[in-house]
């Protein structure tokens, strides 16, 4: 039996003991977590008790976004040792299935995923979990930005599948977490400019205060007038990131990117969202689709470890473990101002 953060059902959540899986195999590790954040996920099964297809049947213990310090290593372990502080990637695939054979495990049907049921997530002071999706931090990477490699991990897979060369100008639509770690991906990738569209001023403040990002609030801005005077009337963005999955992002995207340059799918809408096929053909642009990320765990550790990316002031708040519900019923609120929410424990 294991205190954690159980989500009992829709609106329902409670600091509890649950039992846990905890036997150790040979290739696994055990974890004392240190922070861990919130994620939109998290919220939506919090609100609405599902995502799709996956809905919150039974007790679940929630969060995917974490940091920690290993305990205790399997007797085939070599890559990590007791002590190292580590961020861990929260996706386990079938290890011979033809998605991971083909390196994209990150879209294997049978993948375990912390906090998606009806798999148990990490709000919980230890867990156990494969070496091979554990990842040792830098000296110079603090716990809280380990926590937050899983959501940059979303926007530096974009940035790998927006193939983005030295220079190139960029737009992303949607200003929330995955949309600002987008665009700082984006910026440590090459890109030369970034431009980042949105309702909400808070957000794009926050967005604003990095160099090379220009904020587009497109209740004063049409995103399109902004980029013509970036890149002339008659061209556009070399890549365009639909981070939001608003339905007039899309049409926002595909009007502001430049004939051939590369529309990446990040944001998922709640419903289907139409789209101007006939327009992408005409401009003959590449378009790209992206679920989580795959082989890039690595990448963002590095980005943060060499000073590409500074993520410390997308840390809103931080909540001790026993005001883990408080810190839930905060992210529901979805204040403006508010990026990233963690706990620690």
């Amino acid at each position: 039996m294991a205190q954690a953060l159980v989500l009992e059902k829709k609106g329902e959540l409670s600091l509890r003991e649950i039992s846990l899986p905890s036997e150790l195999g040979p290739n696994d590790v055990r974890i004392a977590i240190h922070t861990v954040g919130i994620c939109g996920s998290d919220v939506h099964y919090y609100t609405h008790g599902a995502i799709g297809p996956f809905v919150v049947r039974e007790p679940m213990v929630l969060g995917h976004e974490a940091s920690g310090t290993i305990t205790e290593i399997g007797s085939q372990v070599r890559s990590l040792k007791v002590g190292d502080r580590v961020c861990m990637e929260p996706g386990i695939p079938d290890s011979q299935s033809r998605a991971t054979l083909m390196g994209q495990y990150n879209v294997d049907p049978a993948v375990r995923f912390w906090a998606t049921p009806p798999i148990h997530g990490c709000l919980t002071p230890s867990v156990v979990h494969p070496a091979a999706f554990t990842f040792k931090l830098p000296d110079n990477v603090s716990f809280a930005e380990g926590a937050m490699i899983e959501p940059l991990a979303v926007g530096v897979h974009a940035s790998v599948k927006a193939a983005i060369k030295p220079g190139d100008i960029c737009l992303v639509t949607g200003c929330g977490p995955i949309g600002i770690m987008t665009a700082l991906a984006a910026l440590a990738s090459g890109a030369g400019q970034v431009f980042i569209t949105d309702l909400a001023p808070a957000k794009l403040a926050i967005a604003g205060q990095y160099d090379g990002i220009r904020p587009i609030n497109v209740r004063d801005e049409k995103p399109r007038d902004v980029v013509d005077a970036a890149c002339g009337a008659d061209w556009g963005v070399d890549v365009a990131f639909e981070a939001s999955g608003f339905a007039s992002a899309y049409d926002d995207a595909l009007a502001c990117v430049r004939p051939g340059g590369t529309i990446v799918f990040v944001g998922m809408p709640i419903q289907k969202v139409p789209f101007d096929i006939v327009a992408a053909q005409a401009k003959e642009i590449r378009m790209e689709t992206v679920f989580r990320y795959a082989n890039v765990y690595d990448r963002a550790i590095r980005l943060i470890s060499a000073g590409k990316i500074d993520l410390k002031p997308l840390v809103s708040e931080t909540f001790p473990f026993d005001q883990a519900i408080a810190a839930f019923e905060r992210a529901a609120e979805a204040r403006p101002s508010d990026v990233k929410l963690q706990i620690v424990l």
